[in-house]
């Protein structure tokens, strides 16, 4: 953030890549331009996205890649880039080309971490305060690099889009969730239920308290477009849609008092049953039959089972029969002496119970010798095909005799397709909120990796009739290829189309259209969520977690206040207003308590650290210090006692941010209007403190809000 931002328009830039005559512009041009210059290395997706997201803030922006493109994924991108240069970015002579000496940050988004590593160091050596943006998974040597380079930030682009899916998987009614400082924080996105508390008693200011934060209210589905953008004034009707973030230390959804209520008339209280009773009902035919029937349909995905389960019947009542036929033959036999030849014939051992078998008659019967040959016969068969089983059994689990996975969940769970890099990390936030998630993967993976996760190994259409789809909670398609992801998405659509999906692309353009043509998926291009990211943090801003709203990015981003600020010396109800973020922690300095969802009165002052949720668009106005306009004054009528005129003045002062001496002075001479504008919200809030100490006043809007 700078205290003076400039809002440059911009003319063609120079395309040295397809320009054989273009003229490189010197560093000295460079700086005398008086622009911010950015740099970014490597165009690849991410690349390209930052450059885009980059020239929203209105800097200049260079480049470096290594080879010429073709292909571009943001059609505009190469007229917005000021100077492309092609080349080595670790080579100091081409980030002398790009201007590295007065760049004030260096994004180096190369597909190779090697090549990003070693350009930061080549950078800081040639401009020892630009910050370094990096793309890079190694944690301990980020963390090295930070501490001996300074002004040295890195990222992981899964790890950055990760968040962003599995929040979307938890479902509209709790679209983000974070921790900061070891407080959990969540936005609740809640519609109003005729039976609920806040339904028609309380207005949407009544809503806000230590603990929670109105983010956004309207009537039925909200198009989020920004924070505040609604009447503290208005009663919460029946149908509303709430968005606010609020303290918790669990992740759960609100649940209305009716719903509660028809729980509970659901689950009317039930008598256990006497012991014989529950006895008689497990051995009843009908209880016998359901349990059949039920596990029937529970093998209905798995033939092996069944052929299991008919060879294991066909072979006990084989047994049975061969044991009473044996037994009838030669009644000086006994069942247990009858039971061990059976089982000896259907194991194939003709010969040795025959020859072995004895009675008062010299002969053995032909009608024995017929049961013997068919039970040897039908035993072989029948006790072949489940040694089969078994065998395949025991070279599917790879003789891994350990714990198994975990059973499929029934209901509420997530359904994620696609268990490369990404999708695991997903699985590990997702289990780390205590959601039960299902894996599909084409391909078995390690027994080790992810083993509290249900797995489903096979072709896609196969497995989403295993995955219990129809009482899924959510379905996420992460695989690497977009059409791949459309097709099953709309596979999943087609087999549920109750069901929310959420879909990876990498294309900006094909999101785009995709999330159009298809409104029932939710949409992330994961390049373009991890751009945001890196084009904030090349402004020093710290962006600690994201999730979406509605098409919004949110961005959880922590500033540290200094002297030359465009926060500096506002109270945070003009922040808040004025640049559309929403503050929720507060710390005057590195000493000091942490405030979660601060006041609005407190003025911050060099030193402060502030965390806020903004858009992509809020920070770019923070950057500028461009602040929505102040429509709304004061008209304060009169005091009811002489302690009013004291408390007041107190008041404005607090709220307003006025001097106290003005305050006293308008206050003296009432009627009077006070002279400076105030936000909406502001301006109301104002009104009622003024009202509790006796004072009356009301707002009016200025002239240009008029």
């Amino acid at each position: 953030m700078v205290s003076t931002p400039d809002n440059p328009v911009f003319g063609n830039g120079t395309w040295v890549a397809n320009r054989k005559d273009a003229v490189t512009p010197q560093p000295e041009a460079l700086s005398q331009s008086g622009l911010s210059l950015f740099l970014v290395c490597g165009l690849g997706s991410i690349g390209q996205n930052c450059v885009a997201v980059l020239k929203e803030y209105g800097v200049e922006v260079n480049a470096i890649e290594v080879a010429p493109l073709n292909d571009w994924e943001v059609p505009t991108l190469p007229d917005a880039i000021a100077n492309l240069m092609i080349g080595d970015c670790r080579k100091p002579e081409i980030l002398e080309q790009a201007g590295i000496r007065h760049c004030r940050a260096v994004l180096l988004v190369t597909n190779d971490e090697r090549v990003n590593t070693e350009a930061a160091f080549a950078a800081r050596l040639l401009n020892p305060t630009a910050r370094l943006i990096v793309r890079s998974s190694k944690h301990n040597l980020n963390h090295f690099l930070e501490t001996s380079l300074g002004n040295f930030i890195a990222f992981e682009p899964t790890d950055l889009s990760a968040s962003a899916f599995a929040f979307a998987a938890l479902g509209s009614e709790i679209p983000g969730y974070f921790k900061l400082d070891n407080r959990l924080l969540r936005v609740v996105k809640y519609q109003i239920q005729s039976g609920d508390l806040w339904c028609d008693r309380w207005q949407v200011r009544g809503l806000n308290t230590s603990s929670r934060r109105v983010l956004c209210h309207g009537a039925g589905e909200l198009a989020i477009e920004q924070f505040y953008d609604w009447d503290g004034e208005a009663i919460v009707k029946a149908g509303d849609t709430l968005i606010y973030v609020e303290i918790s230390d669990r992740l759960s959804v609100p649940v209305s008092r009716t719903e509660r209520r028809a729980q509970l008339m659901e689950q009317p209280a039930r008598k256990k049953p006497r012991f014989w009773k529950l006895g008689m009902q497990c051995f009843s035919f009908a209880y016998l039959k359901r349990q059949a029937t039920r596990f029937w349909h529970s093998t209905e995905h798995y033939r092996a089972r069944r052929v299991a389960l008919i060879c294991g019947l066909l072979t006990l009542f084989l047994l049975t029969l061969g044991t009473v036929l044996l037994h009838l033959e030669y009644p000086d036999v006994s069942f247990r002496e009858a039971l061990s030849a059976s089982f000896s014939l259907l194991l194939g051992g003709y010969s040795d119970v025959f020859g072995g078998l004895k009675s008062d008659d010299s002969q053995v019967s032909g009608t024995s010798q017929l049961l013997g040959v068919v039970l040897t016969l039908a035993g072989t068969a029948f006790v072949g095909v489940l040694y089969a089983l078994l065998t395949e059994a025991l070279l599917t689990s790879k003789f891994q005799f350990f714990k198994n996975r975990p059973p499929l969940p029934d209901q509420h769970h997530v359904v994620l397709i696609g268990l490369n890099k990404l999708g695991q990390r997903i699985v590990a936030m997702l289990q780390e909120l205590k959601q039960p998630v299902v894996g599909v993967n084409s391909s078995a993976i390690e027994p080790s990796l992810l083993p509290q996760m249900p797995l489903v190994v096979g072709s896609v259409a196969e497995a989403l009739t295993k995955v219990n789809l129809a009482q899924a909670k959510t379905t996420i398609v992460v695989l690497d290829d977009d059409l791949e992801n459309l097709e099953i998405g709309l596979m999943v659509h087609a087999a549920n189309p109750s069901i929310p999906l959420v879909l990876r692309t990498q294309d900006p353009l094909f999101s785009h259209n995709v999330a159009q043509l298809f409104p029932y998926a939710q949409v992330l291009c994961a390049p373009a969520v991890s751009a945001e990211v890196f084009a904030a943090a090349a402004f020093g801003e710290n962006v600690l977690s994201l999730f979406h709203l509605g098409s919004q990015t949110v961005l959880v981003t922590e500033y540290q206040i200094t002297c030359d600020d465009t926060l500096n010396g506002f109270l945070l109800a003009e922040i808040a207003y004025g640049y559309g973020v929403v503050p929720v922690l507060h710390q005057r300095n590195a000493r000091q308590s942490l405030t979660f969802l601060p006041s609005e009165d407190i003025s911050l002052e060099a030193g402060d650290r502030l965390v806020v949720l903004a858009t992509s668009e809020s920070l770019q106005r923070i950057e500028r210090g461009e602040r929505s306009p102040k429509g709304w004054q004061i008209q304060v009528e009169k005091a009811l006692t002489r302690d009013a005129i004291f408390e007041g003045a107190n008041e404005i002062t607090r709220i307003s941010g006025c001097s106290l001496s003005a305050a006293r002075q308008l206050m003296a001479s009432l009627p009077a209007q006070l002279p400076i504008p105030l936000y909406k919200h502001q301006a109301q809030r104002l009104v009622r403190h003024l009202g509790k100490v006796q004072v009356t006043a009301h707002i009016i809007p200025t002239k240009n809000n008029s």
